[in-house]
């Protein structure tokens, strides 16, 4: 049910607010334990102000009646992705420690599901919800593929760029854009991605090793796609053939 008066969407509001200063303060944190620059601080306040303006826009857009919590778990795990992607900027000019970002990283893919299921326990899922979780899982799987990239080289941006790129197409071929059935396989591999990622970054892992595992990241998402676009262009083709048979089944029925 939508609100009926723009000035009702402002307590919803209100948090995304609380996000954007929640972001600033860890931003503040972690300028002072390790010493962040210009380029992680100004990543992280554009990524807060980002947040912050695009969902402002959709809770206009969607005038949900609360934010509800399963969006208030998503929203802390965009803030600490912001924290990530401060880091990662600021890592051009200096390697940060380690165990920040891998913290970072361990809980935001941790509480990755946690937001799905207080939506469906509480009876809260929306369109909305389940949008923003999947943007900031997007997200978070770039800023992890460009980390990695420094070390094991430019090849794994085609991990954190595929998803994008999936969007950029289905504007120009719009059968891309139909639904898709659920998929458990489909959420697995998303889900592996960040972990794999996340094992192959901190240089844990030798580097043979390492890039091993992010091709086994990139074959199974590329599995993943190729296996979705494949069952999308089936769909569409014998979507048109039944448009196109549809007169002629009548012309010949007795």
């Amino acid at each position: 049910m939508a609100l009926n008066h723009s000035d009702d969407v402002r307590p919803v509001q209100r948090e995304t607010a609380a996000g954007a200063g929640a972001q600033i303060l860890l931003l503040a944190l972690l300028g002072t334990v390790i010493g962040m620059g210009p380029a992680g601080w100004l990543t992280g306040l554009v990524f807060a102000f980002a947040t912050w303006a695009v969902l402002s826009r959709a809770l206009r857009r969607t005038r949900p009646r609360a934010f509800g919590p399963a969006n208030r778990v998503t929203l802390g795990r965009a803030v600490l992705v912001g924290g990530v992607t401060a880091l990662v900027a600021d890592s051009f000019r200096a390697a940060p420690p380690a165990a920040p970002l891998v913290g970072m990283v361990a809980v935001a893919l941790l509480l990755d599901g946690v937001d799905g299921r207080v939506a469906r326990r509480t009876g809260t899922a929306t369109a909305f919800g389940a949008r923003f979780d999947m943007e900031v899982d997007a997200f978070l799987i770039l800023v992890l593929s460009v980390y990695v990239s420094v070390r094991l080289g430019p090849w794994v941006l085609l991990i954190g760029g595929m998803r994008y790129a999936f969007v950029a197409a289905a504007r120009l071929l719009p059968w891309l854009a139909a639904p898709l059935p659920p998929s458990t396989a489909r959420k697995t591999v998303a889900a592996l991605q960040g972990v794999l990622l996340l094992a192959a970054g901190p240089e844990l892992l030798p580097y043979p090793v390492g890039a091993g595992v992010v091709l086994c990241a990139l074959a199974m998402l590329v599995w993943s796609f190729g296996r979705d676009v494949g069952w999308l262009w089936r769909t569409s083709r014998a979507g048109t053939a039944g448009v196109a048979q549809a007169p002629v089944r009548e012309l010949v029925a007795p």
